[in-house]
């Protein structure tokens, strides 16, 4: 009898002293203080530190998985927003005529790779052009302000941390280091080439990047989330439509419109990039031999403008429209 009571008393000792208080919210969890050999010592539930996220157990564990193949394609879209901007302004306000466009167009390019670069190696761990990173598993892991729990309704716990790290934080970095580049480069750049341009001409496409660039800013902040899941989609639709758009009005209806310049080779291999681009991104190329023939499908899109073109006459109806009918 007093051998079954102590087991008793045993059991609810060893019951009483696995329990501990729940850490509340999705992301909030226990940072660890202290560690000797197999003894752990976690501090109280709250929001990780940088660089960590909670594990199922709700302990705070550092980041150090690589970024995965669509991880890099997400960062490599980010990075392509404000190079196709900086290139789409240089062209609309350079002018047909002026030499200077492919050299800011080069420049622009040398910003942004190098932008890409000292992002990479500033960030964790530094010195290297390579960064550990969490992987996502939901799309509530962008937006972890919004789950801050409030055991009595009236006290919110803040746990609010990268929990994609460092995807997120990264692209605003890299936004700062172009932004830097492009005003020590291409002011003087363009002071010293674009002479056939007037003088308010001249920078037009600089003013326009310090209007995008907010507005990129803004939109990764506000839309980051919805951007890693949506942007194969995206640039697949504005691969197409812009691509549709520019044949159209370079009035391009037969192969030899298409080869008479190289400008026009130029930009519809760029947009057959960008749908081999998307087609990838898509895939996530999981299975190699089944996904890479997905690419045969890249030229699809500009093949049926060319076969259709006869039946719609592009040339008819932009003169129609110049002319107001």
């Amino acid at each position: 009898m007093e051998g079954e009571i102590t087991q008793s008393l045993g059991a609810s000792v060893l019951f009483t002293v696995d329990i501990q208080p729940a850490c509340l919210g999705l992301y909030c969890g226990k940072t660890l203080l202290f560690k000797n050999g197999s003894t752990e010592i976690y501090g109280e539930c709250g929001v990780c530190p940088r660089g960590q996220r909670t594990n199922a157990q709700k302990y705070c564990q550092p980041c150090t998985e690589s970024p995965e193949l669509y991880d890099w394609l997400y960062l490599g879209f980010m990075a392509m927003l404000p190079l196709v901007l900086h290139w789409f302004f240089i062209e609309w306000y350079s002018g047909k005529k002026s030499s200077s466009a492919l050299f800011q167009h080069i420049t622009a390019l040398f910003e942004c790779s190098m932008a890409a670069i000292i992002t990479l190696l500033v960030s964790d761990p530094v010195g290297v052009l390579y960064i550990r990173s969490c992987r996502v598993l939901m799309l509530s892991d962008w937006y972890t302000m919004l789950y801050n729990p409030s055991p009595d309704y009236v006290t919110t716990v803040h746990c609010t941390h990268e929990a994609v790290y460092p995807l997120y934080t990264i692209v605003f970095i890299y936004y700062a280091f172009c932004l830097v580049l492009m005003m020590l480069l291409r002011p003087l750049l363009v002071k010293k080439i674009a002479c056939g341009l007037g003088k308010s001409d001249r920078f037009k496409s600089i003013y326009a990047a310090l209007y995008f660039f907010p507005i990129l800013t803004v939109l990764q902040a506000v839309g980051g989330g919805l951007l890693y899941y949506a942007f194969p989609y995206i640039i697949l639709v504005l691969s197409l439509v812009t691509l549709a758009v520019y044949m159209s009005a370079s009035e391009i209806e037969n192969c030899y419109d298409l080869l008479v310049r190289k400008k026009r080779l130029i930009v519809l291999f760029s947009h057959w990039l960008l749908h081999a681009y998307g087609i990838i991104s898509i895939s996530r190329v999981d299975k190699l031999e089944q996904d890479l023939p997905l690419l045969a499908l890249v030229p699809t899109p500009a093949l049926f403008y060319l076969f259709t073109a006869k039946f719609t006459e592009p040339s008819r109806i932009l003169s129609e429209g110049a002319n107001g009918h």
